[in-house]
């Protein structure tokens, strides 16, 4: 037996710190739900977990714990001050509170990693400061193509590949989406070694649920950003424009917000063109907790991503939450999605950029909506295994013990 002189009573808890400008937290968009995984999946493996929002969002909650998991916004503004000096000042200072904030996490814990999310170069120069100073690893998640922004000239893409490769060397490793995205790193020099594939994750608690119906009447759900490049929703309603004659008691719920107002308008527009402005409902933004009851109670989730940079490289995380329901999903074959998807098996793919190919696998399904559902459950499966967040959480865990 030890004698309880020489036990440690300052043994410090093993944490990672969640660090970046390229989410919000606790609600928000892809990039949040990612966060949310890779958060409750360390901690149900036993990793403390800290949340820091680097953003400059103005909100009321400035610190907070949601699900076991701390979180910080450093900027701590609740509202934006109409003087530059006054706003350039609070941007400059949450340099200084962060450096503060992680000295105290490091003080208290024994932080494995910093897991980086931010496409600043400004930013990942900072983070990896910070990992020297308190003597940890920094791991990136690179989620999509670092390109995608850089496009339209060789100037811009020559400007896109050196952020890229520095960027890229001051991670001890760097967390993929997608093996595209391996194999795009490691043509460029970067070690193999320190490229890891970790695909798309959800949280299969959330879609456990038995939800009264949101709405009154049977409908089609995308769930996401109204984006037209990156989701093809423009695609989607011209699908079920086609759709609508032939099922008249349907409906098309598009569950989020434009990108842009822009393209708000456009998409509006659009469906009051075709004239079915009636059957197609632009909820906009609701809470991360309200979703699932949406998504559980459609008959099709739907996706109909275009062929683009961003869809060779990423993996879209709506597609895994869409599979975790259980509910006939519908989605395009695009990038990496025919590598875990399995047309007429656990999931309908179609060919990319065309409306009436996508309507008539929509019809496929309501025809054959028996069927569809055993598809459904064998996507569901999925996600209980390769998309699993705690068992992707493990893995991520055991690549940084290997750094």
């Amino acid at each position: 037996m030890v004698p309880w002189y020489n036990i440690n009573l300052n043994i410090k808890e093993l944490s990672i710190v969640i660090f970046g400008d390229d989410f919000a937290f606790p609600e928000g968009d892809a990039a949040t739900n990612r966060v949310h995984t890779y958060a409750k999946g360390f901690i149900e493996n036993g990793i403390k977990v800290h949340v820091i929002c680097f953003a400059n969002v103005y909100n009321a909650d400035t610190v907070g714990t949601v699900n076991g998991i701390d979180y910080y916004h450093p900027f701590g503004q609740r509202e934006r001050s109409k003087f530059l000096t006054i706003r350039t000042w609070h941007k400059f200072t949450k340099y200084f509170k962060t450096f503060k904030l992680l000295l105290r996490i490091h003080k208290s814990d024994s932080v494995m990693a910093i897991n980086s999310w931010t496409q600043s170069l400004t930013c990942q120069s900072y983070i990896y400061f910070l990992t020297k100073v308190i003597r940890t690893k920094l791991v990136s998640e690179h989620s999509e193509h670092p390109l995608r922004k850089y496009q339209g000239s060789s100037l811009r893409t020559m400007r896109g590949e050196i952020k890229s490769y520095l960027g890229s060397i001051l991670c001890d490793g760097i967390l993929c989406i997608s093996q595209f995205l391996i194999d795009f790193y490691a043509d460029r020099g970067i070690k193999r070694h320190k490229l890891f594939l970790v695909p798309s994750t959800v949280d299969t608690d959330r879609f456990k649920i038995k939800a009264k119906p949101p709405l009154p009447y049977n409908y089609i759900l995308y769930c996401g950003t109204l984006t037209i490049l990156k989701d093809g929703v423009d695609i989607l309603i011209n699908s079920f424009a086609i759709l609508s004659k032939k099922y008249p008691d349907i409906y098309l719920v598009l569950l989020g917000k434009a990108n842009t107002l822009e393209s708000e308008k456009l998409l509006k527009g659009l469906a009051r063109d075709l004239n079915i402005s009636d059957r197609v409902v632009f909820t906009g933004q609701i809470s991360r907790d309200e979703v699932p009851s949406y998504l559980m109670n459609a008959k099709i989730l739907a996706l109909a991503r275009p062929s683009s940079i961003v869809a060779e490289a990423g993996f879209p995380s709506k597609l895994t939450e869409y599979l975790s329901t259980g509910i006939p999903v519908v989605v395009t074959a695009v990038g990496e999605i025919p590598v875990y998807l399995r047309d007429g098996y656990n999931a309908y793919l179609c060919e990319p950029d065309n409306a009436d190919t996508f309507a008539e696998k929509l019809l496929h399904v309501l025809f054959n909506y028996s069927d569809a559902l055993e598809v459904a459950r064998n996507g569901q499966k999925l996600t209980e295994t390769t998309f699993n967040y705690r068992f992707q959480a493990k893995r991520i865990e055991e690549f940084i013990k290997t750094l």
